[in-house]
């Protein structure tokens, strides 16, 4: 499968002062899927501007027409597997259909304690994200659904008339262990990974290279016990987190080079950061632009 190159644009603009122009010019350039992050603020954004996701997804869906749209990732630090399912089916409406899920057990950042919880434990994590997915998942593709579970109940919930996207919008699954590989494996349409974040401070690029092969090979294994192909799922790797950070972004040629190594294990998207100058994700918006528009044609 050739590669597609997709891109995260943080939600920390105002509409009407950037924001638009960016998802606007995101299409185009040709990029495969915008996605943004769902949080309630994030690491250095704290203290700064920073909009909820599905409601920049709705905008943006009315101000592009053929740019795919979704999360990278929602999980269920702050959201509730009824309520959400109501809101993608509506956007899944408003874009056409143009909509991804990416979905993740969460992590113990801002998000974890913003409604006044004491932050999960792995297990606990782990636990509810095991009953989130699979509930989630009849909520999208079934017009009523009762159900009790330990963590997450519905009682008739009603989803009609369902997603465009048949039978629902697309999971892309974010899991590196075993139950989340599980998960992947029996409810995604993809799998996203952002690498080994041990070797995020003090590995090298051929270790977490390495560490890749490793996750996509548990995948591979989650899939056969499941009765799956692997190659029916796409495998996104969110770039930025492994331990070459922006230096793949620093020319086009950087950029072929990190993306045709990441070909080869198996990936099909590279999502990359929109530029943000004063921040992480500081690289040149020039050269970015010359990445989006010609990189994938030196990877065929």
């Amino acid at each position: 499968m050739s590669m597609r190159l997709s891109t995260v644009i943080l939600p920390v603009d105002r509409w009407h002062e950037g924001g638009r122009a960016k998802w606007q010019r995101a299409e185009e350039l040709g990029f495969h899927t915008a996605y943004t992050y769902d949080h309630l603020s994030w690491r250095t954004f704290r203290d700064g501007p920073w909009f909820g996701a599905l409601p920049t997804l709705t905008a943006a869906a009315t101000a592009t027409e053929r740019l795919r749209l979704g999360t990278l990732v929602t999980s269920p630090n702050f959201r509730h597997p009824v309520t959400l399912a109501k809101e993608l089916i509506s956007l899944d409406d408003i874009s056409g259909g143009r909509v991804t899920l990416g979905i993740g057990a969460g992590g113990n950042g801002f998000d974890a304690t913003a409604l006044g919880q004491e932050p999960w434990t792995p297990k606990e994590r782990a636990d509810r994200f095991g009953e989130f997915v699979p509930l989630l998942d009849r909520l999208l593709t079934e017009d009523a659904v009762t159900d009790r579970g330990t963590f997450y109940s519905a009682e008739e919930a009603r989803n009609i008339p369902g997603c465009v996207q048949r039978p629902r919008l697309p999971f892309a699954v974010a899991a590196t262990g075993p139950r989340g590989l599980k998960l992947a494996a029996r409810y995604g349409q993809a799998w996203v990974t952002t690498g080994d974040p041990k070797l995020y401070e003090e590995g090298t690029p051929e270790q977490s290279l390495e560490a890749l092969r490793s996750q996509i090979a548990r995948l591979g294994a989650a899939c056969e016990a499941a009765g799956r192909d692997i190659a029916a799922l796409d495998k996104i790797l969110l770039h930025g987190f492994t331990p070459d950070r922006n230096g793949p972004l620093a020319s086009l040629d950087a950029f072929v080079d990190f993306a045709g190594r990441h070909q080869e294990l198996g990936f099909t998207e590279i999502a990359i950061h929109w530029p943000i100058p004063d921040s992480d994700f500081a690289v040149d918006q020039t050269v970015f632009e010359r990445i989006a528009t010609e990189a994938l044609a030196q990877l065929k």
